[in-house]
């Protein structure tokens, strides 16, 4: 009763601010509101800041007003658009991960209780905050031994306001998918659920030090991609040292241009390096957007800040490859085939008509860069297929999309006539040949063979319970009827000969 109280009075201090913004009911959108909406609006919005920016703009402000939360949300809210409409999806996107740093002293002082010795005993020197974000901050410093590192400190207290607040948004999703048929097919509870977790994951450091490790692990056979080393002795629950990469930042283009590093070169670089990730190990850095990469002084695409990462089991990314591979050969039957095997969408819908929908969709694509593309009426088709289908969102695969929205508008940034057909075709052609192709088939009839052969040393015992279950049977049917047992155990005998076949034949 307490925790739900709490909660409540956490959503009606977030209702309060969002209304002090005009971004709970915007007076863009307010005339589709109903009357008491539009009265409530309409008193609220006296005296409301931000009366110059436009909705999503209001809302991003009031998020990160807010809080660190409201910040993820805001960035999840962003993948949404078929939901939130592209203008303010648009705006979301570029939500600012900035905060004001906290004290420098109580940077050290976490320091400290994390390795029980005084900063200066640890580092030759350490800077101020250098970049502020929600959950954490990072500082430059060089250790006794002379290399540079990042240092990355969550919060104070940063764990607890999250819980309060996931808490709160999950109770707000409940409600709001037990009286809303359209909102459930989005899967709100689900969505909030997946949120919590990645922002579980960021809370503890020493996770992003072992996502860290395993991506550079993943891709040590990339020459043209870096990631950095983790400083282990000096990375704990809420600190993390890494090794601090000198380059030019990705948003930068006019640096990247006197650096001599190809745009174009870099764009497909950007694309093929995500998709790698995704298919060849199905661990992947979930958070590609142009602050968290950087170019080296050799031209290498270094890749930071591990806090969200993304997972695809063997089955969820060969449906991903399978799609993308459907539309890059144009056969969109196989394309809506995959969809129904990996349960996509209901059972009760036509394979055809699904297929003709994403023909419409495909085909307008084929042969156009980016530049002749209007990716917002491609993503709102797309989104009209998944209404007019009953497709479901798909927890597991939220991260991916938001992942893939990020990395196509960076691209589309370095190169605005990228075709991401072309660049995405060689990583998605090699991993379906590798995952579905024959070799991949006749591996996997081994392995089924392999199987097939543990169940042949239990053979004699499972004969003896046939003919065991075969004389019970007989008894019993010989009071009935005496002439039926040996058709009965005819049977039986055809059955298991049948098992011995399929056995041997596997063999």
């Amino acid at each position: 009763m307490i925790a739900a109280f709490a909660d409540f009075a956490r959503l009606a201090r977030a209702g309060w601010t969002l209304m002090r913004y005009d971004a709970l009911v915007p007076r863009e959108y307010a005339h589709l509101a109903p009357g008491p909406a539009r009265m409530l609006g309409a008193v609220t919005r006296i005296g409301a800041r931000g009366g110059d920016l436009r909705p999503g703009q209001r809302l991003a402000a009031a998020f990160e007003r807010l809080g660190p939360a409201y910040v993820k949300l805001g960035q999840f809210m962003a993948t949404r658009p078929d939901i939130i409409g592209f203008e303010l999806a648009d705006d979301l996107a570029r939500l600012q991960d900035k905060m004001p740093p906290f004290p420098q002293g109580e940077a050290c002082a976490e320091i400290e209780r994390a390795f029980g010795q005084p900063v200066d005993d640890l580092f030759t020197s350490f800077s101020e905050p250098m970049a502020a974000a929600s959950i954490a901050q990072a500082h430059k410093a060089v250790l006794k031994d002379g290399r540079k590192v990042a240092v990355k400190i969550l919060r104070p207290q940063i764990e607890r306001k999250a819980f309060l607040e996931f808490r709160a948004f999950s109770r707000a999703a409940r409600l709001i998918e037990a009286v809303s048929q359209t909102v459930r097919r989005m899967e709100p509870v689900k969505f909030v659920e997946t949120l919590k977790a990645s922002a579980a994951i960021e809370l503890d450091l020493r996770m992003e030090a072992g996502a860290a490790s395993e991506l550079a692990e993943n891709l040590k056979d990339e020459p043209k991609v870096r990631v950095p080393d983790v400083v282990w002795p000096l990375s704990a629950r809420r600190v993390l040292t890494v090794e601090w990469i000198d380059g030019v930042p990705m948003a930068d283009l006019a640096a990247i241009e006197a650096s001599g590093v190809d745009r174009k070169a870099l764009a497909k670089l950007v694309i093929r390096v995500f998709l790698k990730q995704a298919l060849n190990t199905g661990f992947f850095h979930a958070d590609m957007h142009q602050g968290n990469m950087i170019i080296d002084d050799r031209g290498r695409l270094a890749l930071i800040d591990f806090g969200i990462m993304g997972r695809l089991d063997e089955t969820a990314r060969r449906t991903f490859a399978e799609i993308i591979y459907g539309f890059i050969t144009r056969d969109y039957r196989r394309t809506a085939d995959v969809h129904f095997r990996a349960g996509y969408v209901p059972k009760e819908h036509s394979r055809e008509a699904f297929a003709q929908a994403l023909r419409s969709v495909g085909e307008p694509l084929q042969g156009r860069n980016a530049a002749q593309v209007d990716m917002s009426r491609v993503l709102q088709q797309l989104f009209d297929v998944t209404a007019m289908f009953d497709m479901h969102l798909r927890p597991e695969l939220v991260l991916l999309q938001r992942t893939m929205v990020t990395v196509e508008g960076v691209a589309r940034v370095l190169d605005p006539e990228i075709d991401m057909w072309e660049a995405a075709s060689p990583v998605v052609r090699a991993y379906v040949e590798d995952a579905v192709g024959p070799g991949a088939q006749i591996q996997r009839a081994r392995d089924t063979a392999q199987k097939a052969m543990e169940i042949v040393p239990e053979l004699p015992a499972f004969v003896e319970d046939v003919g065991r279950a075969a004389r019970i049977v007989a008894a019993e049917d010989r009071r009935e009827s005496r002439a039926a047992t040996p058709a009965r155990l005819a049977w039986f005998v055809a059955g298991l000969a049948a098992l011995i076949a399929m056995l041997a034949l596997l063999q």
